[in-house]
């Protein structure tokens, strides 16, 4: 599918929550004027972490002072191992309680999922100052939080405005700008996932959605690194997101990487790696994984044959009950393989589809993709992790991802369509030897 590129007016009118947006270098000055005009006549709390205060939230709150508009006190989280963890929800929870003032998220990933969340909780709106190109979470619906052990996104409006100085965001540290590249590089094969669920019948491509992701991202990822493209491709993720009330415009088998190690309470040198990092290497996975499937002649595939040995629902269900060993994730697990089951009539039917439809799409995928070497090329210059070492997974645990991301989450991408096809071990079998 030919993508449109449209303006950023055009993506913002598609935006359900998110009403402004400004990306500007020297604009901080500007936060308590956009909240004027968004939030009229309401107060204002900062809410930051220590780093994020010193990086622009002492600037806007002297901003607030000066504007006329009633700023309380700014609620700083001190807590060193502050992270998007449900306790800390409550605890910023608990403090707007206290008072009607709009909350203005001055961070990156960690705060503003923390903040939108505890407003959604407390009825309010809230508003957000980028510090770092990081992730794509700042106008996505939604906050992905931590809680009784996993990762889960818990349904919650986008800020109903945004503010990038990009003057901070330079200034941020350069692997966050990696973070961010990477994450944006993740809609590449995210858009192939895509046109896959939308040949097979599975999810249709909701077009709009599609124009405002894919339309300059490709131009978005050039090396050396453009900051303003990057964090306008990012911003774009959100409204698709907002759009569609689906992370599907902008995630894909890549993300379901991410999420399982996240389930796994995976750490390198004692920290959890970051989205953007783990992102980063599972995108060059998935890309991996689609050459070599595109390789494949599945235009000559035995649709009986596939969907005769295409697993019975309880023997999914078993095989997710061994492969996991830790109970929130097999839960996860045992949910979505049976949300997604597919009958052996509805795989022969899928698999008749493919072979008809596969010269084709083999090579709108080969147009939507990168070149893996492409790719670790790109990601090593932008400052991202390339090799899974980096961010302590072994060759061994990456191999075996591939099979359990496929459990763990119910959206069609190209790890269904290589369990449906029958390759998905021979092309592991290419990739690890």
């Amino acid at each position: 599918m030919i993508a449109q590129r449209l303006t950023l007016s055009q993506a913002l009118a598609a935006a359900r929550e998110t009403r402004r947006l400004e990306i500007g270098s020297g604009i901080l000055p500007q936060v308590p004027a956009l909240f004027r005009d968004v939030c009229p006549q309401r107060g204002a709390m900062l809410v930051a972490d220590e780093n994020t205060m010193r990086a622009a939230g002492g600037a806007v709150q002297r901003a607030f002072e000066s504007s006329g508009i009633t700023v309380r006190g700014p609620f700083v989280f001190h807590d060193p191992d502050l992270y998007a963890e449900y306790r800390f929800v409550e605890q910023l929870e608990a403090a707007l309680k206290a008072h009607d003032a709009v909350p203005v998220a001055v961070g990156s990933g960690t705060i503003n999922d923390l903040t939108k969340l505890a407003a959604h909780l407390t009825q309010r709106p809230s508003l957000c100052v980028a510090t770092a190109a990081s992730m794509d979470g700042y106008t996505a619906f939604g906050s992905s939080i931590t809680f009784q052990g996993s990762k889960q996104t818990f349904d919650c409006p986008a800020p109903v405005a945004v503010l990038a100085d990009l003057d901070v965001i330079r200034a941020a540290p350069a692997e966050m700008t990696g973070w961010g590249y990477a994450d944006l590089f993740a809609k590449v094969t995210a858009g192939a996932d895509w046109l896959l669920a939308d040949a097979l019948g599975v999810e249709p491509i909701h077009a709009q959605a599609w124009n405002i992701v894919q339309g300059g991202l490709h131009e978005a990822l050039t090396i050396p690194v453009a900051h303003d493209r990057l964090v306008e491709g990012l911003m774009l993720g959100g409204f698709a997101m907002q759009a569609t009330k689906s992370s599907r415009p902008a995630s894909g088998a890549e993300h379901q990487f991410s999420h399982l190690w996240d389930m796994q309470h995976h750490t390198h040198e004692g920290q959890a790696p970051s989205h953007g990092a783990k992102v980063g290497i599972a995108t060059q996975a998935v890309t991996a994984l689609y050459e070599s499937l595109l390789k494949k002649p599945l235009h000559e595939l035995d649709a009986d044959a596939a969907a005769a040995a295409w697993p019975d629902r309880e023997t999914w269900l078993r095989r997710a009950e061994e492969r996991f060993a830790e109970a929130e994730l097999k839960a996860v697990a045992l949910r979505e393989i049976a949300a997604k089951h597919a009958s052996r009539e509805e795989v022969k039917m899928q698999i008749i589809s493919l072979k008809r439809q596969w010269p084709e799409l083999r090579e709108k995928l080969r147009a939507q993709l990168v070149p893996p070497a492409e790719v670790k090329r790109r990601l090593q210059a932008a400052g991202a992790p390339v090799e899974p070492e980096q961010i302590g997974i072994s060759k061994a645990r990456l191999r075996q991802s591939f099979v359990s991301a496929f459990f763990i989450r119910r959206r069609f991408t190209v790890l269904d369509l290589a369990m449906r096809c029958g390759v998905l071990e021979s092309c592991l079998d290419e990739l690890f030897t």
